[in-house]
């Protein structure tokens, strides 16, 4: 189809031997494909993620994008073990009481009063609904 597709980067016909499809329907001058905040080349070599029709690499994809961690914002990784109350997901070692700093494991017991997670043992039973 080279002469037929237009590109999805800079709107020009594409009439290179080869082009980069990302999807059914965006297809890219090889040297058009690149991360739109970071301008990494986006190739066969590496991941590329589309969002409102820009193409992203993989790391500003979960930066922009992806679930932060309540407590620190990082993203995570796909390797990332995590702990969730309610709509919130932490990483391992931010789960922690707010008051005393002691990570709180899995079988804890704990509240969360607005964005903080405090155990039961030291601050007392929760407020009726907030238990977790």
């Amino acid at each position: 189809r080279p002469g037929l597709a237009l590109c999805a980067g800079c709107g020009g016909r594409i009439q290179d031997p080869f082009l980069l499809r990302v999807s059914p329907d965006l297809e890219w001058h090889v040297a058009c494909l690149k991360c739109a905040e970071c301008g990494q080349p986006l190739d066969e070599t590496c991941t590329c993620f589309l969002r409102d029709g820009k193409a992203y690499c993989k790391r500003d994809y979960s930066r922009l994008f992806g679930i932060k961690c309540a407590q620190c914002r990082a993203a995570f990784s796909s390797s990332d073990l995590v702990m969730r109350a309610r709509d919130h997901v932490y990483h391992l070692e931010c789960f922690r009481c707010a008051a005393c700093g002691r990570q709180l494991l899995p079988g804890d017991q704990f509240c969360l009063r607005e964005r903080d997670l405090l155990c039961r043992a030291e601050h007392g039973p929760p407020p009726d609904g907030a238990a977790a």
